[in-house]
């Protein structure tokens, strides 16, 4: 298998059912974005902590079909789609987490230990994801539960970050106003 097709090089690019479009249709970005997210959760992984790596593992998986459910404009029931309990998951995660944090009394700026400030970076890919995806349900009809993951996948991203940074020792900072 080729890696180089030429097929791009006009602009467009094939979605899962072979139909053409432009790269910088609202539908390839959306996914780049959380392709995006994914190699930057690939350069975190693995920490020093095997909860977290094994949660960073799913993540990604989870994204590779967030992908296919973006890059799939007509999906079929047996298609990759994310589904409620992969949300579930994640909430579940952020529970578990949040039960060795102290509550949060105000904004914390996004640093730390470099897999604590890395983490933090990942949300705010995550968050522009979620903000491609939400323009991509605009203007085609695309799961909602791939959206609503995002959502979720942010705030654990956030709350892992904070985990890291606990365990790692590196306290956090509140913004000054």
């Amino acid at each position: 298998m080729s890696i180089y097709t030429g097929r791009g090089d006009d602009g467009e690019t094939d979605l899962r059912d072979m139909s053409r479009v432009s790269k910088a249709s609202a539908r390839i970005e959306a996914y780049g974005t959380v392709d995006e997210l994914n190699a930057l959760l690939g350069t975190i992984r693995p920490t020093d902590y095997d909860d977290v790596n094994d949660h960073l593992s799913a993540i990604q998986n989870h994204l590779h079909i967030v992908q296919a459910d973006f890059a799939n404009p007509d999906p079929d029931e047996d298609d990759p789609a994310i589904r409620p309990d992969h949300v579930e998951t994640v909430e579940d995660w952020i529970d578990a987490y949040d039960e060795e944090l102290e509550p949060l009394t105000s904004f914390v700026l996004p640093t730390g230990s470099d897999d604590g400030a890395a983490l933090h970076h990942a949300r705010t890919v995550c968050r522009r994801a979620e903000r491609r995806a939400v323009a991509l349900a605009g203007e085609e009809q695309i799961n909602e539960d791939a959206v609503q993951y995002l959502n979720r996948l942010s705030d654990g991203l956030f709350t892992i970050a904070r985990v890291v940074n606990a365990r790692d020792g590196e306290p956090e900072e509140s913004p000054e106003y």
